[in-house]
């Protein structure tokens, strides 16, 4: 078999080019629907609430059953309340991304 020439080879290229702009013109990410939105912004709020409060309870328990010290139901206090301070930072920053995913459509019509 000959080695490639430089047309073919350029040919080649311009039929790869062509290929990935179609393909890029057909794969558009659909706009977020509100029920998606509502969705993502409980599910940040849910997992962040109750990982904290998961963590306090076991921070409780293993201090009740392990130390002098004994804990409840302060440990569950203060991580809830950081669980819910950390999901509230989650759906600002995934609001402040669909902001700016809608701001980067609006420029580009």
């Amino acid at each position: 078999m000959p080695p490639p020439q430089p047309d073919d080879l350029r040919r080649l290229g311009e039929r790869i080019d062509e290929a990935e702009q179609q393909r890029s013109q057909s794969v558009k990410a659909a706009p977020p629907t509100p029920l998606g939105i509502a969705f993502r912004f409980g599910g940040e709020m849910v997992a962040a609430v109750a990982v904290g409060a998961g963590l306090g309870w076991s921070v409780d328990w293993a201090f009740d059953h392990w130390s002098p010290f004994h804990t409840r139901p302060w440990g569950m206090v203060v991580l809830f309340v950081l669980g819910a301070t950390a999901g509230i930072r989650n759906v600002m920053r995934a609001a402040q991304e669909l902001n700016a995913g809608m701001a980067e459509k609006d420029v580009e019509k």
